[in-house]
């Protein structure tokens, strides 16, 4: 059972990747369009409501009034909505919400497959849906839409940059847009702190550092264009699987042949002694991360939420990768 949930939670993930990703200079063009479009709308409007915001579909969006009910469809719009202050106003999150442990006393309104009938009886001002399953929940959202209930789609960010927007685009929308203004701020600074640290590291002591989101035998990691990619080189280190693109499952020999200096895991959560399964893998005592022993098993949603909370998960990493440099 809980192999299946891992391979369903990683089809989840890869669903919402590939619908994000396009050429990543498309990409930060559309971002970078959107930015600047809402920058100046909000310019004209003085920050005041009524807002009109283009959201991750390319509609613009308006906001008569300020929401005093969201429901957020995914747990990172819910994370940055908490962080902006919004938290008094969330009636209603995913069943996949974990954080803050506030979300455990909100209204559930279901995971992929949206219950309607129960969002629409908590009266939201603004639901808050994501660009990853919008084609999916298309019927549902407009029903919703029908209903007179403004919906509003995030970007499914796959990258900081985006990540970014996304903050910024909520904040925006629900009027808390110097919040977000400042919780970017703090992301950066946050990110720039880990960066200065690492510097000091030598070419020859760089760590050549494996992450999987899932355990054998369906084996997934991260290549280019993800947050991982960019949270290991933000901590000085190299992504041992830097020549796939996107998220991949990879045989265990390929794995094997990579030869990596440290794996991480991110699957805890759900899988008990996920580092012991690594050590014990059969035919991996010659990788360097086992005869070292450098498994360790790291917070998934530090690592895989565009959010504020990236920066606690590019540390969570660096520490562990890098002891010696981020001892307490």
């Amino acid at each position: 059972m809980k192999r299946v949930l891992s391979l369903l939670l990683m089809l989840f993930l890869s669903f919402g990747l590939f619908i994000g990703c396009s050429s990543e200079d498309t990409n930060n063009a559309s971002e970078q369009n959107n930015v600047n479009s809402n920058q100046k709308q909000m310019a004209d409007a003085d920050t005041d409501f009524p807002i009109t915001v283009k959201d991750a579909l390319d509609n613009e969006i308006t906001m008569e009034e300020e929401p005093e009910k969201i429901v957020s469809l995914m747990p990172s719009n819910t994370e940055i909505s908490f962080a902006l202050g919004l938290g008094d106003k969330i009636v209603g999150v995913s069943d996949h919400d974990n954080y803050p442990e506030e979300v455990d006393e909100i209204n559930k309104i279901g995971g992929m497959e949206l219950n309607v009938e129960k969002i629409i009886s908590l009266q939201p001002d603004l639901v808050l849906a994501h660009e990853s399953g919008a084609e999916y929940s298309k019927k549902a959202l407009q029903q919703l839409r029908d209903a007179d209930i403004t919906v509003f789609v995030v970007t499914d960010a796959q990258s900081i940059e985006s990540a970014y927007t996304s903050i910024k685009n909520i904040g925006t929308i629900t009027g808390t847009e110097d919040k977000s203004d400042d919780m970017i701020k703090d992301m950066k600074e946050g990110f720039a702190e880990i960066q200065e640290k690492t510097e000091a590291i030598q070419d020859k002591d760089r760590q050549s550092v494996f992450m999987e989101s899932s355990p054998e035998p369906e084996i997934f990691t991260a290549g280019k264009n993800t947050f991982w990619q960019e949270l290991l080189t933000i901590i000085h280190a190299d992504n041992a699987a830097k020549e796939q693109e996107g998220w991949v499952q990879l045989d265990p020999e390929a794995i094997v042949e990579l030869n990596p200096d440290v794996i991480l895991t991110t699957y805890g959560d759900y899988i008990d002694n996920p580092v012991d399964q690594v050590l014990d893998r059969d035919g991996w005592s010659n990788v360097t991360a086992i005869k070292e022993k450098q498994v360790f098993d790291i917070d998934a949603d530090l690592v895989s939420r565009p959010g504020p909370r990236l920066v606690d998960g590019a540390k969570e990493m660096a520490k562990v990768v890098y002891p010696e440099i981020f001892e307490e």
